[in-house]
């Protein structure tokens, strides 16, 4: 199937590994040329590398810009200011327990995780208004509906993307603009390897029972009963930023592996 991609620009943000980098290598195979984003110069490079060792003739560039920040963002779109297709993947989590998340943890959580993509929004739409067609998708989680107890700071922001996400698709109704979320499942990126890595050290396991422990004592609602592969997500997002997704829009698409307990 032709996706309808080729000559589209897309911008990824925190994309230099992970989900993030998955999407944009996706993209990038579909024929989009690719805008990715990370900290530091040193990681931006080494992903671009990836991206064009996996993907022949891949057009790919990079920024370097925390987008956490107000200051990042508008370092990121004075070199990036034009964009087809948006992909908010940039977010932050952590466990700990409610009565120690301060203010200011929340206020961070909510600047990274909610105002980075709010404030890209912001400056694309009204480009793509002016093209009259776009994509705008938030990568979301289960824990928008599943809100996990030891980490509620992270899961409010995840809900607030879901309604960033459908707020944005009322407001360019019948247009060719569609803005949705994308509610992932626990996803073995490249942190929840490392973690699952040295879980298994300090109990003298193998990281495969560590992961069927947690989906057993954690996660026993998963239909899919193990962690989901950075690139199932991106294919899911990658046809949901096509042409051929034009029909889903303003939608929280459920990429969760089943964890979600719900018929609808």
């Amino acid at each position: 199937m032709d996706l309808g991609l080729k000559g589209s620009t897309a911008v990824i943000s925190g994309s230099t590994a992970g989900i993030g980098l998955a999407i944009a290598t996706s993209l990038a195979a579909e024929g989009a040329s690719v805008v990715i984003n990370g900290r530091t110069e040193a990681r931006v490079n080494a992903a671009l590398e990836q991206i064009r060792s996996a993907v022949e003739g891949a057009e790919a560039s990079g920024v370097a810009a925390d987008l956490g920040t107000l200051d990042g963002v508008e370092t990121f779109i004075n070199q990036a200011p034009e964009a087809d297709i948006l992909i908010n993947n940039l977010g932050i989590f952590e466990a700990k327990p409610f009565g120690e998340i301060s203010d200011a943890d929340w206020l961070r959580f909510f600047e990274v995780n909610v105002l980075n993509g709010v404030r890209l929004a912001r400056y694309y739409l009204a480009r793509m208004r002016d093209k009259n067609w776009g994509r705008v998708i938030f990568i979301s989680s289960e824990s928008a509906v599943n809100i996990p107890v030891e980490m509620i700071h992270y899961g409010m922001t995840k809900t607030a993307q879901v309604a960033v996400a459908r707020g944005l698709a009322e407001s360019v109704a019948g247009t060719g603009i569609t803005v949705n979320s994308i509610l992932v499942g626990p996803t073995k990126s490249e942190g929840v390897s490392s973690f699952l890595d040295q879980l298994a050290k300090q109990q003298d396991v193998t990281a495969a029972e560590v992961e069927k422990e947690f989906f057993e004592k954690v996660r026993p609602s998963s239909l899919l009963q193990r962690f989901e592969k950075p690139e199932e997500v991106a294919a899911v997002v990658t046809f949901v930023a096509s042409q051929q997704g034009a029909i889903i829009n303003g939608a929280a698409i459920r990429a969760e592996g089943g964890v979600v307990r719900s018929a609808l």
